[in-house]
């Protein structure tokens, strides 16, 4: 999510100030210093990060050095920014008396309230982030987040291209040591992933450490899309020498320490199990759910959603001749009825995503029913790289790149095709594509009066919570053909339920993997891989996973509110429009939407 009301560097000038001047023609002049303000910090955030600067699509002209560096992820590095976050709050809130217009008084709240939750870790805890607090695990690091990053931001059109990407494989060699000396100092701290997170990270570190390096995966990323794009040059030769020299021997040093620090990790699964972790998680799900609900309080919207949309569900699949058993049960037999399933084959995993393509493109034939603004920023849909796939997410989303030089990416983890029956997989589709993230996050980024501090700050509650509702729109626009794709997405309702009782229940009411598995695999029908592979990211990235529903409950109740203020002049294309003033906390987001239906009744 991005802002052009920022005046950025270089090439990328044109593309950030066409969006304040509809705003610059009636603002005052405490708007437009503010504006000023905005930009300079998010200049300051692109100094900060060359990663941002590249999935931006802004490693450009006076900008293109960034291309040849990684962010900083040295204590030194995250103080920095702490130090630009802290310096950028001071200032914003001193605009907080000022004569602001509505639009631009909504930005400086929206800021001021995302910058401050980036403070909350490194000035509380001593730590890069209160949802994701463990340095390195099976999700996290440089080991895993960098290939990823090189072979899908990191662009190859040029020579120049090449040089920079195999500069950044020297600078991952460099990440590598720092996030092993940091990963020693924080489990000296009682910082240290569970034992089990531990054997999967090792287990996806010995398997990018073992491909011989000429044909490695960092390796043939470079040379197959410089090979593509024409660009000559004995870039394996290069990158290899690297991967041999630098970063295999990096990678050696940080298994050989995950190795020594695994036996001295506390017992327990959730962050209660770390020094202050009470403290820690109360943090995360104000975070994530950016609301003060408290754990018992989610725990118990958990326990009376999964109810409700199980019993919605049995009708469904009574219907279909389902009738055995639990509701959960019911659903696992569904899962494996040879018809919902795909080949476990090359051919049956191409089968898949050409589905989930068609899927796609139905439902963009349907957008305009329920939406006046359709970005048409392109997607791609891929398979998780095999590499990470054993740690990686279900389904996750990658931003487009501002300028359009890099489609956006919707990836799926095709390491079990038993994961994905059939019917379950519309529902994905418009909760990773359209109308879920890519058309609310592009929508964002193209919006005219959003500015870059906004665009570029990620906000789950709302953005998960609108994918979520995307799926149930998606219902009212046909997007199901048949009981059982309802019940696909019914099911995805149920998922989600689940989590907010097994997030809570791993981290305030220290349950194990196991337990939490065997209720997911109880009320959801999904195989005991599929919830083993959720449960152990919740138990790692507290709190996330019970943004989805919190946000689900802010987007459908701002809704009703509006329809019921409304009444026969309610349009949902005008509702929808909301999304072009980029994403917000949910409470700001309920009173929003509130101030807007109140004004078109009144109008």
């Amino acid at each position: 999510m991005d802002r052009r009301q920022f005046l950025l560097s270089s090439g990328a000038v044109a593309l950030a100030t066409a969006a304040p001047r509809a705003l610059a023609q009636t603002a005052g002049a405490d708007d437009a210093r503010l504006s000023a303000a905005f930009a300079t910090a998010f200049e300051r955030q692109l100094d900060l990060s060359p990663a941002m600067v590249t999935s931006l699509g802004l490693d450009k002209g006076a900008r293109s050095a960034a291309k040849s560096q990684l962010d900083d992820n040295s204590k030194s590095g995250t103080m920095k920014k702490l130090a630009a976050t802290q310096a950028a709050i001071k200032e914003f809130k001193g605009y907080e008396g000022a004569a602001l217009s509505d639009a631009q008084r909504l930005n400086l709240e929206v800021i001021l309230y995302s910058l401050d939750q980036q403070t909350v870790a490194p000035a509380k805890f001593g730590l890069n982030s209160v949802q994701r607090p463990y340095r390195i695990f099976q999700q996290g690091g440089s080991y895993f987040q960098t290939p990823d990053f090189l072979n899908t931001a990191h662009t190859i059109n040029t020579a120049g291209d090449c040089e920079a990407y195999v500069a950044r494989l020297d600078a991952f060699a460099r990440n590598l040591r720092t996030d092993t000396a940091l990963q020693r100092d924080e489990a000296a701290r009682g910082y240290l992933a569970p034992g089990w997170s531990l054997d999967l990270t090792l287990g996806q570190m010995k398997k990018l450490r073992s491909q011989p390096a000429a044909t490695s995966s960092l390796v043939q990323s470079l040379v197959k899309r410089a090979a593509a794009k024409g660009v000559t040059g004995d870039w394996q030769a290069q990158a290899a020498a690297i991967v041999e020299k630098s970063i295999y021997p990096a990678l050696d040093e940080q298994i050989a320490a995950i190795e020594a620090l695994k036996p001295k990790t506390a017992a327990g699964d959730g962050v209660w199990r770390t020094p202050r972790g009470d403290e820690i998680y109360a943090a995360a799900l104000k975070q994530a759910t950016t609301t003060d609900l408290s754990a018992d309080q989610i725990h118990a919207m958990g326990l009376e959603q999964v109810a409700d949309i199980s019993a919605k569900l049995d009708v469904i699949l009574n219907g279909a001749g389902f009738t055995k058993g639990s509701v959960g049960e019911k659903l696992a037999a569904l899962n494996v009825d040879p018809a919902q399933l795909y080949a476990d084959s090359p051919d049956g995993r191409a089968a898949l995503l050409a589905q989930l393509n068609r899927d796609l493109d139905a439902m963009k034939a349907k957008l305009p029913q329920a939406f006046t603004t359709i970005p048409n920023t392109p997607l791609e849909i891929r398979a998780v790289p095999v590499e990470i796939q054993d740690g990686a997410s279900n389904g996750y989303y990658n931003r487009a790149a501002l300028d359009g030089s890099r489609p956006a990416i919707y990836f799926i983890n095709l390491k079990d095709v038993g994961d994905w029956p059939k019917y379950g997989l519309p529902a994905l589709t418009y909760h990773e594509g359209v109308p879920g993230h890519h058309l609310q996050i592009s929508t964002a980024q193209t919006a005219g009066d959003v500015p870059m501090l906004r665009k570029t700050a990620f906000m789950s509650a709302y953005s998960e919570g609108w994918a979520l509702y995307a799926e149930q729109l998606a219902d009212e626009l046909g997007g199901y053909a048949t009981p059982i794709d309802r019940a696909g997405y019914l099911q995805s309702f149920l998922f989600r339920a689940a989590r907010l009782v097994v997030d809570t229940g791993i981290h305030s009411k220290q349950w194990s993997v196991k337990q939490a598995t065997d209720y997911m695999v109880e009320k959801t029908g999904f195989a005991r891989p599929r919830c083993q592979r959720e449960v152990e990211r919740y138990c790692t990235q507290p709190g996330q996973a019970t943004s989805y529903k919190v946000g689900h409950g802010s987007w459908t109740k701002a809704r009703e509110k509006a329809q019921a203020l409304l009444g026969d002049k309610f349009d949902i294309k005008q509702f929808h429009a909301v999304l072009e003033e980029g994403a917000m906390p949910l409470s700001i987001l309920e009173k929003r939407i509130e101030d807007r239906a109140r004004a078109l009744a009144q109008g």
